[in-house]
């Protein structure tokens, strides 16, 4: 199958990477610098609190559908996202370029091969945009030898969070040894040009990478996929958190934990903010922003991880409900040691999407 667009067609963009790498920062960033070009989305969470979804769909409003708890490459098949795709490459919706934001443990080729079969005529196959986290690269490498494969399928590289590296030079150079002649590009806080969006739509003839028909032959279930190791808990409260004992959860977690991401409530604590908070292996951030006015307030978190007992970290997480009515003076002090200065990025509140 070729890849030849019609003036009528949309680009469908696949977004993956793994957890935690960046991919719906970096979406953010790509809708507020669009240049007046229109980005429709569709994005998958693993978890069943759509937390990637909150946070493009400010930007995004009606242009963007939400797809929950579970993976789509294996959640639904290539008609049933041909009704997702219906809404957004509708005529009067004006889009540009629709972009599928993976979730961190989909199989990106599943999802090229999905949009590959489409029926929708007004859609084409605008390639695959894969997300690398420098910070956790070799690490990730290790415990999941597929990401070289889902690197080799790639048309367009992102290697994110190199101001997290030491050595941003062999990081580019290990991962552009990986993906043969697909565009790297080197960026910190996903911040990449709108216009590499367009261009990373394949050649016909898609040299040095997999063909389409490499695509059909080897994307059955030859491949074990990523979420198959992995389980997530999603955890809502509307009784606000105490911070000294959600810190002690979190600086106590297990090294299973790979992934944990939401918004928080300290109630008493901070009653102006809500918290983001981004974990991400070891790293952990907390980005306060004010309470959107019609937001219930609530904790909504959902942790990922490898061999995590979900149960007990549902019941840890229960015991850090705050109790009292009044704030302790000092009790925000562990959270605000993870709250970026004004020497990091202010707006990356979706760092490790």
């Amino acid at each position: 199958m070729g890849n030849s667009r019609t003036p009528q067609q949309i680009p469908v963009v696949v977004l993956a990477g793994f957890l935690g790498s960046g991919k719906t920062t970096l979406l953010n960033h790509l809708l507020h610098r669009s240049g007046g070009s229109r980005i429709g989305a569709i994005v998958n969470d693993f978890g069943a609190i759509e937390i990637d979804a909150m946070a493009v769909a400010g930007a995004l409003g009606d242009s963007t559908v939400s797809l929950g708890n579970g993976c789509l490459c294996c959640a639904v098949d290539a008609s049933e996202l041909d009704v997702y795709l219906e809404r957004l490459a509708a005529p009067d919706a004006g889009m540009d370029v629709i972009v599928i934001e993976a979730s961190g443990l989909a199989e990106p080729q599943e999802l090229v091969r999905m949009v590959l079969a489409s029926e929708h005529p007004g859609i084409v196959y605008g390639g695959l945009v894969e997300v690398v986290d420098a910070a956790e690269f070799d690490g990730t490498r290790a415990r999941h030898p597929e990401i070289d494969r889902h690197l080799a399928l790639a048309d367009l590289v992102v290697v994110n969070k190199l101001d997290r590296v030491p050595d941003a030079d062999r990081v580019l150079g290990l991962v552009r040894s990986l993906t043969e002649r697909a565009a790297v590009v080197p960026t910190t806080y996903g911040r990449i040009d709108p216009e590499f969006l367009f261009d990373c739509r394949p050649s016909e003839e898609r040299i040095g990478q997999l063909s389409f028909d490499d695509l059909h032959e080897h994307g059955g279930d030859d491949h074990r996929h990523l979420h198959t190791g992995y389980d997530s808990l999603s955890f809502t409260s509307d009784a606000p958190m105490e911070p000294r004992r959600l810190m002690r959860f979190l600086d106590s977690r297990p090294e299973g934990l790979y992934r944990i991401k939401g918004y928080v409530d300290f109630g008493p604590h901070d009653t102006v903010n809500r918290y983001a908070v981004h974990a991400v292996g070891p790293f952990l951030r907390f980005y306060p922003e004010p309470w959107p006015p019609a937001d219930a307030r609530r904790t909504q978190l959902v942790l990922i991880g490898s061999g995590i007992e979900a149960d007990t970290l549902g019941k840890e997480l229960e015991g850090c409900k705050n109790d009292a009515p009044h704030a302790d003076e000092h009790g925000m002090w562990g959270v605000l040691r993870y709250v970026p200065g004004s020497e990091e990025e202010p707006d990356a509140v979706a760092y490790e999407g």
